[in-house]
């Protein structure tokens, strides 16, 4: 099995650069079954991180044109890598593959494993789209609250003490005042802390690592055979008949 994991922004231009990207890598390949090979892309240009609608918007067209390169690679699935899982629907209509979302994973892991759930994330510039993000997914009922550290994506990158300090803060605000039952780290970055299990030996309640999580249910569906519906995320009319993406652009 062949995972290719995009991480919708050019990380490799940034402050924490090819390293981060490169650490990444190597967490999602330890975190793989034997069997599986792992590669991981960033986009060429757009936001150097996701904390708001309109940077979700940006980071797109740059994903769509690596998730194909990817198909045209042999990948049996790509795995996109932000929380907010920017442009999943339109992304799974011009893929011929399995196409995974972390927080369509995590939240639909997450009422499996109690009644009722909280998101902890970044900034309170992405909370009602997260909110917006569990109606869509179907489970807006069980969600209890999205709370933020207000650290941001960068800032978690760099100064991890910190992060681990402020989820676990916040973490136990969603289990006390919310009355969450189960916790999901609503960034691919905290994800990448790995520090989920910490979470949950001082919280008590089940700390969803969306990284790790999201890998773990692409490889569940690859080798169970399954894709998302073309029914439900028809290709879009001018790639029909084998034309490339570059098609729905007039330049």
């Amino acid at each position: 099995m062949k995972l290719q994991y995009i991480i919708p922004g050019p990380m490799h231009k940034t402050s924490v650069g090819m390293e981060e990207v490169n650490r990444r890598l190597a967490k999602l390949q330890g975190w793989a079954s034997a069997e599986t090979e792992v590669t991981i892309s960033t986009v060429s240009s757009g936001p150097a991180s996701i904390e708001s609608m309109y940077e979700e918007y940006l980071s797109v067209p740059g994903t769509a044109k690596n998730i194909i390169k990817a198909e045209s690679e042999g990948h049996d699935a790509t795995i996109v890598g932000c929380f907010g899982d920017p442009g999943l629907d339109g992304l799974r209509e011009v893929s011929d593959k399995l196409v995974v979302g972390p927080a369509g994973a995590s939240m639909g892991t997450a009422v499996t494993l109690g009644q009722k759930f909280s998101v902890v994330t970044v900034t309170d510039s992405i909370i009602n789209g997260l909110e917006k993000l569990a109606w869509e997914t179907g489970v807006y009922q069980k969600l209890q609250s999205v709370r933020a550290i207000n650290l941001p994506v960068m800032e978690i990158n760099k100064n991890h003490d910190l992060a681990v300090e402020l989820l676990i803060k916040e973490g136990k605000k969603a289990i006390d005042k919310d009355k969450a039952e189960v916790l999901i780290l609503g960034c691919m970055s905290m994800g990448f802390l790995d520090v989920a299990d910490k979470m949950m030996e001082e919280l008590g309640v089940p700390v969803i690592n969306p990284s790790k999580v999201s890998l773990k249910f692409a490889e569940a569906l690859v080798s169970s055979n399954l894709e998302h519906s073309k029914k439900g995320y028809m290709k879009p009319p001018k790639m029909e008949n084998n034309k490339r993406i570059e098609d729905l652009f007039i330049k």
